[in-house]
This record gives C-alpha cells, structure tokens and sequence, in this order.
C-alpha cells in the first residue's frame, strides 16, 4: 500500500470519526438540556400545586405585593404574622393576623383613613365560617372590637376584628376581599 493512500485512509477515519462526534454531540445536548428543563418544569408545577393545596396560615409576612393588592398595611414590630391567601373567579381574599401595640393598631388604621371610632366594642366581624377556613376561633367570650372598612372598588373590603384581651398588644384579624 501506497503512503498516500494510507495517509487518506487516516484521514476519512478521523473524518469519520469526528464527524461521529459532533453528530453525537449535536443530538446529545439538546436531549440533555430538554430532560434538565423537563424535570425542572415539573418539579415547579408540583410546588405550585403544593402551593395552592395548601390550607391554613403560612406564618410569615405576605409580600409587599400582597399587602399593597388587599390593603394590609401590617405595622413594623409586629409579631405572629401570618397570612392566607383565597383566590377564584368571583373573588380573591386573604386572611391576616398579627399581633401589635396600641400605637400599631392606631397605625394600621391610620394608612386604612380610618382610626380606633370604626371599631365597635363587642363585635366580630368575621362570620364563623369564614373564620374556620384558617382555623381562627373568633368566639364571643373576650374582648373584641370590630368593623367593616368598605372601599370604592377596585380597592378591597376589610373586615376587621380586634383581640383586646390583652390591651397592651392587642391581636388584629383582617379579612380583605377584591371583587373583580
């Protein structure tokens, strides 16, 4: 055998080979990235999923978002904060409580254009039902305050109910309701 055809066997051999290669690859990577993507996607599907299953409190601060969207202002310092968050055709709710002084509640009230006179003594204005969608037992027996802050729309209504069995931290539960 001649050098030269050998030398041009080599070289369809690496042709081959390389070609081999890059049509591997050419496959390979796009199927790689198509199966990451795939998996990533689903697993972010099942925490939605997770997410809107989920009854009952989250103990943390709703975004600023959340509150901007239902008018909670919650007052800095407060503490055992929780939010719920309801959402369907006809309306979107979500359920607030925190626990704050005299001077957060006043606050809160304040950023609503309301003060402490929109509060009624003895009354609790969240029905039992709606109270049992988060687990709160809003019973007769304490010292509550409640009202009703009705908005222009779009702007939510808020149904405000006040814990003063403890006056100097005072337990606030707000139900804000958007009708579209």
């Amino acid at each position: 055998m001649s050098q030269q055809s050998q030398t041009s066997e080599t070289r369809q051999g690496r042709r081959s080979w390389r070609r081999k290669v890059a049509l591997f690859l050419l496959i390979a990577i796009p199927a790689g990235y198509m199966a990451i993507s795939a998996q990533k996607s689903r697993g972010s599907g099942e925490d939605k999923q997770e997410n809107a299953a989920a009854t009952g409190l989250t103990h943390s601060w709703p975004s600023k978002v959340q509150r901007r969207i239902y008018d909670t202002p919650i007052p800095s310092y407060s503490v055992d904060v929780a939010f719920y968050e309801s959402n369907s055709w006809k309306r979107s709710q979500m359920y607030v409580q925190f626990v704050t002084n005299p001077k957060g509640l006043d606050k809160f009230l304040g950023r609503l254009g309301a003060d402490r006179d929109v509060l009624n003594d003895g009354r609790i204005t969240i029905d039992a039902k709606t109270a049992g969608v988060v687990g709160w037992k809003l019973d007769a027996d304490g010292k509550w305050a409640g009202g009703v802050i009705d908005q222009k729309d779009p702007e939510p209504t808020l149904d405000i109910t006040v814990d003063f069995d403890n006056p100097d931290h005072p337990k606030v539960y707000v139900v804000s309701t958007v009708t579209p």
